[in-house]
């Protein structure tokens, strides 16, 4: 259990150290090749120190590795270890949180996203009147500049859903979810019918967990499975609290929630059921 940014290190680590014995060379090898120490490939191997892009860059070269899509992954993976380079969120520093930087960076990256939500809506799925009916309870002594600003990143956040490559999102929603009025009537009217419209695109599969299931494995709360592009191993559980975040990352936990996920799947309502049960709480 582990933070964001040691989670990353670590698995940037292990993924350049199977590339490198892909391409046949030893440690010492890469880093004669390269004109490093020894130790610094090492000490990125082992998660010990981050890797700049372009240190990452040079290594793959080195290793031979050609697929665009690989190498884009793993020098955005080490541009987000440090929290260096010029992601859109980094113009927000004075005021997210570390935790909530390396959220956003993780789901910018992620190609698919599974989540339980039990208490609330998505965040990104949600209007703007309900992530500052949000904001606001969580936040009460929050300025309304700081406020505005927090809502501008939720919406900035779902523009991975709009992309060309849009994040795969796979929700299971508590139904007391869609029954807490958050902001009132009128935003939670309006939030519903956000949210019917945005099960409609093709890379959103939306579920309904009803009142009725019972006790399900989600119980303790919710969480998202960010899986990632070409690696499977890059895999990473995330389960927020108030004020922190949590990342799993061992397989074993990996396998424990994505079975999980499943079984809350089964309990849930399909698709198409799960809508028609919004549009009539609407």
């Amino acid at each position: 259990m582990r933070h964001g940014p040691a989670v990353r290190r670590r698995k940037l680590g292990e993924e350049l150290r199977r590339l490198r014995d892909r391409a046949g060379l030893t440690s010492p090898e890469a880093a004669r090749l390269v004109g490093w120490h020894q130790s610094k490939v090492s000490r990125i191997e082992t998660g010990r120190s981050g890797a700049r892009p372009q240190d990452v860059a040079l290594l793959l070269e080195v290793y031979g590795v050609r697929e665009p899509q690989l190498r884009q992954l793993l020098e955005a993976l080490a541009e987000n270890c440090g929290e260096s380079g010029s992601r859109w969120w980094h113009a927000y520093r004075g005021l997210l949180p570390p935790q909530y930087r390396d959220f956003i960076s993780l789901e910018s990256q992620a190609c698919a996203a599974r989540t339980l939500e039990t208490t609330v809506m998505p965040g990104l799925l949600q209007t703007p009147e309900y992530a500052r009916a949000v904001t606001r309870v969580m936040l009460p002594a929050l300025s309304e500049q700081k406020l505005d600003t927090l809502v501008e990143v939720r919406l900035a956040r779902q523009e991975v859903l709009r992309a060309d490559s849009p994040l795969a999102l796979s929700v299971v929603l508590d139904e007391a979810v869609l029954r807490r009025a958050v902001g009132g009537e009128r935003v939670m009217k309006e939030q519903l019918r956000h949210l019917l419209e945005m099960a409609d695109l093709p890379h959103i599969r939306l579920q309904v967990l009803p009142l009725g299931a019972g006790a399900h494995a989600g119980l303790t709360g919710a969480f998202v499975i960010f899986s990632f592009p070409n690696i499977a191993d890059l895999d990473v559980v995330v389960i927020d609290h108030l004020a922190s975040s949590l990342y799993l990352e061992r397989k074993e936990d990996l396998t424990e929630y994505t079975a999980a996920f499943q079984r809350i799947q089964a309990q849930a309502l399909p698709h198409k059921d799960s809508l028609d049960v919004i549009a009539g709480i609407r």
